[in-house]
């Protein structure tokens, strides 16, 4: 699945409920997730992170939606030529 793809896909499942919540809202959310993230992280089981890298990834499209952002296009416009201040890949920012 393409990003845009798994956008398009959590705005069919999410949106009306996400959108009615508002930003702030869905942001705490999103906040809530990265803590669970962070847990996951600290214990290393590599099935709960994938879950919680899922769940993470979930909530900023989401986020991104609300916002009218395509996460796909932005992504590509910042990081295409490599990174986004030195233009090199690997980054050669000292």
């Amino acid at each position: 699945m393409q990003i845009g793809e798994f956008q398009k896909r959590i705005e069919d499942i999410y949106f009306k409920r996400d959108s009615a919540r508002g930003l702030a809202g869905t942001h705490m959310w999103f906040c809530e997730e990265v803590g669970e993230l962070t847990r996951a992280l600290r214990r290393n089981q590599r099935e709960e992170l994938e879950g919680e890298f899922a769940d993470v990834f979930a909530w900023l499209v989401s986020l991104a939606s609300i916002s009218g952002i395509d996460v796909e296009a932005a992504a590509r416009k910042k990081y295409e030529q490599g990174c986004p201040r030195c233009h090199s890949t690997p980054c050669a920012c000292a």
